[in-house]
């Protein structure tokens, strides 16, 4: 007998609330106790102390005739910590109102008494089965109606026309439901890839379980039933976890919580707790789709059953047509099923032939073929023949239908099978908060992209199969594009790619991020960025894949990856490059000469003594939708300029792209100004007037504007979440990247007026700015300037570690 138990018997009545919670919180301080026990335990609990109380309200009142009923979660007998109370009071109408409401108040109070959250109804059986009629949701929990207290032969007449209720109108209430659970799912998204998922709301969390169970309440359909219990238990463990971290009734596990419930678990961290978190949720979420697809299957039997009827007499239904799709592959009452005569055991490549077939044909597959296939189907030989190779580029380059067919491989372990390095990547999280997806599947959605893109490119095979690779260094410790290399050249020669496409993908996966880093980061006008990139690409072939895999990577990301913008900076590098490596030298630099335009604004600003600017906005869209804007100042050479136009520019609202600084010696010795051109978009709204962005701006520059102070009174207006700490801002320098200028690089979370300060702190370093380019993902920045020293030349190594400090301590 447990301590907690000792402690209701302490209590004779069994009824004292000090008694029950007391023996509550025993019983949730038990190390010993976890997962199930513990729920089991605490339904127990509870149940005892509800009992008592009862009989004593009953006694009390005077009321017979009722009984306590335990619903939902209660009712399961699944209580987590912090779980509500699911009561109902059930009566058989022959009690007076106010002996009723005796009797309820006797048994909500003392729950109220002692914090715990209650959902409570009062009803007749005709009552309650006339709320499941017109309510799903209270229809769902009495289906797990269980008895506390009371009268049991009401309960059970209840739960009989409930059950049969269910059952007999589940034609209709069945595409209710699953109308019900893809608003969820919209809602609190799929659990699985969500960084701070709701355990019980999101899409493969606790509440489709329970949906899944009302699934085979209906007789309609079942769910696949291996792995599913587990996972149950998996996300109620976490659950619980949570509960008693945190002291609350809530789903969401939020990042800071994610350590402290990995440790209560016994997992390694946080990582871990994730991933184990995801793997439920993906065996819930792909059992859901399995069995919502049964259901409408069915569904459409009954609904053709009376038609066929009438136009086949009495002889019945036919069985349903199987149309060929491949070798052994048949589509069969809209799924893709195996044939007849197909031998697993015998033909190894089928397993991929099955899946390309039914993703050309955009049909879901088969449970039991895809069951039959994994129990039965023998390994490919190393190195894959060529039609195993060619069926996995066929499934890759099948578009959406990629997705669903891919995860019902994996689901039954086929993936990991044939390519056992996916292990290490399956159901990885990914903390950047750019990423919608974790690895295993932003690999698959890459692929999507990628098949779009295969037109473009002269090896589409090996495109995709480089989107399927890029990241696979994921599950491995060290740069992932590194080690990401080695693994997808052991990858290629596994599945049957000679020595030279074998070292072409090992360069797209070394360089898959080569692109848009050094198109938003770098100077493209520099020869030396140019050459560089061409060195690490080596051909034109590859350089367009390159290109290619550059964009699906992005697009599979999320919507902050990737922009007209971007999209126009890499095209433009990518341009370059191949001018290059057609064999073209490496462009000398340009004479720096100004434009109409610039001398223009140039003499203006000269002539004034105060800053002139122009605003254009472009065509087409920038970053986020937000329209692209083209900003041209001239300011008299002065101290503070950059901070000062940084700063304007963020407190109207305008997120600085990329910016280029330089000194214009006008005509005749009139004297030199400086000129900034900037790229900028409209963070919301419509564009600010250029007369206000230059008073703004005369102000900043004669101190009568105090643009730190009014940066800092924005950044302080802008929301933090609790408990989330970001690094620490770094600053490095970037060697060997210009011979025309030292390069620092940024890194910081993004804030209002970032670049404001980082101006600053250059300026108190004494160094001129020749160029910068923002590149901001997410909540994250990564800022790249190009400096120089007064004379206008690179700074010396240990001078430039010295600015670099100093801008990372203005940062921190």
């Amino acid at each position: 007998m447990t301590s907690a138990e000792e402690t209701m018997q302490d209590d004779p009545a069994g009824s004292g609330p000090g008694g029950y919670a007391e023996a509550r919180l025993r019983l949730l301080q038990e190390e010993s106790r976890s997962g199930p026990s513990r729920r089991s335990a605490l339904s127990g609990l509870t149940d005892q102390w509800l009992n008592a109380q009862f009989a004593r309200a009953a006694r009390e009142s005077g009321v017979r005739g009722a009984a306590l009923v335990a619903v939902g979660g209660y009712g399961r007998a699944d209580l987590s910590p912090r779980s509500d109370l699911d009561l109902l009071l059930l009566h058989d109408g022959k009690a007076r109102p106010a002996e009723l409401k005796t009797l309820a108040d006797r048994l909500w109070y003392p729950v109220w008494d002692l914090g715990l959250a209650l959902d409570h109804s009062v009803r007749t059986p005709a009552e309650a089965r006339k709320t499941a009629a017109e309510d799903l949701k209270a229809h769902l929990g009495l289906l797990d109606a269980r008895l506390v207290s009371g009268d049991a032969g009401l309960l059970a007449g209840l739960r009989t026309s409930v059950l049969a209720d269910w059952r007999n109108q589940a034609a209709r209430r069945l595409p209710q439901l699953h109308a019900l659970c893809r608003e969820r799912a919209e809602r609190a998204g799929e659990l699985r890839f969500l960084l701070e998922p709701d355990l019980k709301e999101a899409r493969g969390g606790l509440r489709d379980v329970t949906v899944l169970r009302a699934v085979a309440a209906s007789w309609l359909a079942d769910a696949p039933r291996e792995g599913l219990a587990e996972a149950r238990r998996r996300l109620l463990d976490a659950r619980d976890a949570l509960h008693l971290v945190t002291g609350r009734a809530t789903d969401r596990l939020s990042l800071q919580e994610q350590p402290q419930v990995a440790a209560r678990l016994g997992l390694l961290d946080a990582d871990a707790l994730l991933r184990e978190v995801y793997e439920a949720a993906r065996v819930v979420a792909y059992a859901g789709d399995v069995t919502w697809r049964e259901v409408g299957r069915v569904l459409r039997a009954r609904a053709a059953r009376p038609r066929l009827r009438g136009l086949l007499g009495t002889r019945g239904a036919t069985a349903p047509e199987r149309a060929p799709l491949a070798e052994g592959v048949v589509e069969s009452d809209g799924e893709a099923v195996l044939a007849l005569a197909a031998r697993p055991d015998r033909d190894p490549v089928l397993p991929l032939r099955f899946g390309a077939a039914a993703a050309q044909a955009g049909l879901p597959v088969s449970l039991h073929a895809v069951r039959r296939l994994a129990a039965q189907a023998r390994p490919l030989p190393v190195p894959w023949p060529a039609e195993a190779r060619e069926q996995l580029l066929t499934l890759l380059g099948a578009g959406e239908p990629t997705v669903g067919v891919w995860e019902a491989l994996e689901a039954e372990g086929l993936i990991t099978r044939l390519l056992p390095d996916w292990e290490r990547v399956r159901c990885r999280p990914q903390h950047n908060p750019v990423h919608t997806w974790t690895v295993d599947r932003h690999l698959i959605e890459t692929a999507v992209r990628a098949s779009a893109l295969t037109r473009r490119v002269g090896r589409p095979d090996l495109l995709l199969m480089a989107a399927l690779l890029h990241d696979i260094g994921k599950g491995w410790p060290g740069d992932h594009s590194v080690v990401g290399e080695t693994i997808a050249r052991d990858m290629a020669v596994r599945v049957g790619f000679d020595a030279e496409d074998t070292a072409v993908l090992g360069t797209l996966v070394r360089h898959h991020l080569l692109l848009v880093d050094t198109a938003t980061r770098r100077d493209l006008d520099d020869p030396a960025t140019v050459t560089a990139v061409a060195r690490a690409v080596g051909s034109t072939g590859t350089l367009e894949i390159l290109h290619a895999l550059t964009e699906a990577d992005a697009l599979a990301t999320g919507p902050a990856a990737w922009s007209t913008w971007r999209g126009s900076l890499v095209a433009d590098l990518v341009r370059r490059v191949a001018a290059v490596l057609s064999g073209a030298p490496p462009a000398e630099p340009e004479p720096d000469l100004p434009t109409a335009e610039q001398e223009r604004l140039a003499l203006e600003a000269l002539r004034t003594g105060e800053p002139v600017l122009t605003l254009h906005a472009r065509e087409e869209e920038g970053e986020d939708g937000a329209v692209g804007v083209e900003l041209v100042v001239a300011v008299p050479d002065q101290p503070g300029v950059l901070p000062a136009v940084s700063g304007v520019l963020a407190l109207h609202r305008l997120t600085v792209r990329a910016a280029d600084l330089r000194f214009l010696e006008l005509p005749d010795h009139l004297g030199e100004v400086l000129v900034l051109r900037w790229r900028v978009a409209a963070e919301f709204g419509a564009l600010p007037q250029a007369a206000r962005l230059r008073t703004d701006l005369v102000r900043a520059l004669d101190g009568t504007l105090d643009v730190p102070g009014k940066l800092a009174g924005r950044e302080a207006a802008y929301p933090r979440r609790r408990g989330v700490v970001p690094p620490p801002p770094r600053v490095t320098v970037v060697p060997d990247v210009s011979p025309l200028a030292t390069v620092l690089e940024v890194r910081a979370p993004d804030a209002v007026g970032l670049l404001h300060r980082i101006g600053r702190a250059l300026e108190s370093a004494g160094v001129r700015v020749r160029s910068a380019h923002v590149s901001t993902l997410g909540a994250n920045a990564v800022d790249t300037v190009y400096v120089v020293d007064p004379d206008g030349k690179p700074l010396p190594p240990p001078a430039a570690a010295a600015v670099a400090a100093q801008v990372e301590r203005a940062l921190a």
